[in-house]
């Protein structure tokens, strides 16, 4: 993943990430940070919830929230690359790397 920082404070950061065709991320929370997506181009699929089993996926146009402290990862499409922008509010860490998903 690409990340370019558009606005950065105390609080926020608001930037744009670019995805690979094929990327799956490592299992992570964002702490106390509330993480709004846009998807501008491609999908972006995100597994979450006990042992992961649990999947939205968002296109070109589509927005979601993904509340703090959820543990979840990022899937792309193996097809074409995605491009979101990012935008994450609260204090603290944004990214917390985690061994995966509560088991269920």
């Amino acid at each position: 993943m690409v990340r370019e920082l558009a606005f950065a404070g105390e609080d926020r950061w608001v930037g744009l990430v670019r995805t690979e065709p094929g990327v799956r991320s490592g299992w992570h929370h964002h702490g106390d940070t509330d993480t709004y997506i846009y998807v501008v181009k491609g999908s972006i699929g995100l597994e979450f919830g006990p042992n992961g089993r649990e999947r939205i996926t968002g296109g070109a146009g589509d927005f979601a929230l993904v509340p703090r402290g959820i543990v979840h990862r990022e899937v792309t499409s193996p097809d074409e690359p995605a491009e979101a922008v990012i935008i994450r509010i609260g204090g603290g860490q944004h990214v917390v790397n985690v061994e995966g998903p509560e088991r269920g």
